[in-house]
């Protein structure tokens, strides 16, 4: 007999806020760096072997991006959704938008990897692939593409396992195959010096692994959500309310394809391979030092979403502001190591002498340049999962993308122009700037008609 979820979940809206984030953010913080560590240790573990692999592996990025915005397209939507029909104590259909989740993730899984493993070279080559590049990204995503199906279907049902109410196991399913994959990379790459092909094999291991973790766990008595022959017939309805919540993370991940595909042309013109191999490092530090803000971002999720269904305002605000403030210290601190010992990280990913000396320069000025206005994306990213959280995919999706595609892609595209490859770096502090003042502006308006429902709460009550 499964657990009774409305009880199971009552504690979102009656335990301390700050409680609740801790118990639901370090988990999916950890779960979160554990899973960067997939794309961020192939390319330490390549660093041994040549630079050069490590720009033919940031060049799939891009491709991954898309991959991943489709499992969050489903995975965040759908779970978003439930959350709030939780909230609203309706189980049945929150298991009615899990079983259409599941399907769906199954079909575009299995579509992607078709189209990917086919379609290949023609994708890298439009993804800015150059001939000194292209053997190592083909080598490595050619066996990436077989683990597509896992690699979705671990990583979107697992945003389901985090909003029932278990976040340890939702840590345990991105532990499991991150492990997996370094300690493989380190017998695949180093010690059977397979180079790239290693490091896919590697990861996909890890990728199946995590997605049978994620199946035992739905199929067992562990989860208060079932998925049943009849709740995974697809409702037109429920497909489009798990598309519409789900559209704000896939616009972000589809933009930053975009952008990462514009910005490795950029340096290719203004600058050469090696330039794509610094974008690789400095994508890698980046994504390190992101992970727990987004880990954050999610372990809110489901406060704010249930609360918000339950039309606990109060706590829906508050969660809001501590979540802020954390990331918000942390993000800070990054900013410092990564202005002050920048040499410290690049060497994490580069040991070879000869390979130091050409990227060394290169990738320290872009590392500290791409980073100058970083204590300010911990609210710009925790505001626009607000919006997602509550309901609102429109306003998320706006300020999401005005950060990834609407604003820097423009200035992309210009200020290389006029300032080279200085410039191809200086496009993200530009455009996380404007970012953040449109973000602003969106919080301060909905933050007072949440002030509004807070006083009519408190009238009724009175």
């Amino acid at each position: 007999m499964s657990v009774d979820v409305e009880n199971k979940n009552q504690f979102l809206g009656t335990e301390s806020i700050k409680k609740l984030l801790l118990k639901f953010s370090i988990p999916a913080i950890i779960g979160m760096l554990v899973n960067a560590l997939y794309n961020v240790v192939d390319k330490i573990f390549l660093g041994q072997v040549s630079s050069l692999a490590i720009g033919g592996v940031h060049l799939t990025y891009p491709l991954s991006l898309i991959i991943m915005a489709f499992a969050m397209l489903i995975g965040m939507g759908g779970n978003s959704l439930s959350s709030i029909r939780l909230g609203q104590k309706r189980k049945k259909e929150a298991e009615k938008i899990l079983g259409n989740s599941f399907i769906l993730l199954i079909a575009i899984s299995l579509t992607l990897a078709f189209i990917v493993y086919f379609f290949l070279k023609d994708i890298l080559f439009l993804l800015g692939g150059t001939k000194v590049l292209m053997p190592y990204a083909t080598d490595y995503m050619k066996i990436i593409s077989l683990g597509i199906p896992f690699q979705m279907m671990g990583f979107g049902l697992n945003y389901f396992i985090r909003g029932e109410g278990s976040p340890t196991v939702a840590m345990g399913t991105m532990v499991i195959g991150a492990v997996t994959n370094i300690i493989l990379d380190y017998f695949f790459v180093i010690v059977f010096n397979w180079g790239v092909k290693g490091a896919a094999l590697a990861t996909i291991i890890g990728q199946l692994l995590s997605f049978s973790w994620v199946m035992l766990f739905f199929f067992t008595k562990k989860s208060s959500l079932r998925i049943t022959k009849e709740n995974i017939k697809l409702k037109f309805e429920t497909v489009r309310e798990i598309i519409s919540l789900g559209l704000a993370p896939f616009g972000m991940q589809l933009a930053a394809s975009l952008v990462i595909t514009i910005f490795n042309l950029q340096l290719v013109k203004f600058g050469d391979d090696n330039a794509i191999s610094a974008m690789g490092i400095v994508q890698s530090i980046s994504t390190i030092a992101f992970m727990p803000v987004f880990g954050i971002n999610q372990g809110s999720q489901p406060i704010l979403g249930f609360n918000y269904g339950a039309e606990n305002y109060d706590r829906v605000k508050k969660t809001l502001k501590y979540a802020i403030i954390v990331a918000t210290i942390y993000i800070t601190i990054c900013y410092s190591v990564i202005m002050l010992a920048p040499e410290f990280l690049i060497k994490l990913f580069v040991t070879n002498s000869s390979d130091m000396n050409t990227i060394m320069p290169t990738t320290v000025e872009g590392l500290r340049i791409s980073s100058l206005v970083l204590p300010i994306l911990g609210f710009q990213i925790l505001s626009s999962n607000y919006f997602q959280s509550t309901g609102k995919p429109l306003i998320g999706i706006i300020l999401s993308l005005s950060r990834q595609l609407i604003v820097l892609l423009p200035v992309l595209l210009i200020l290389p122009k006029f300032f080279g490859l200085f410039g191809v770096w200086l496009a993200y502090p530009v455009s996380d700037f404007l970012s953040f003042l449109l973000t602003a502006f969106f919080i301060h308006s909905d933050i007072k008609n949440l002030n509004r429902d807070i006083e009519i709460n408190k009238k009724d009550i009175g």
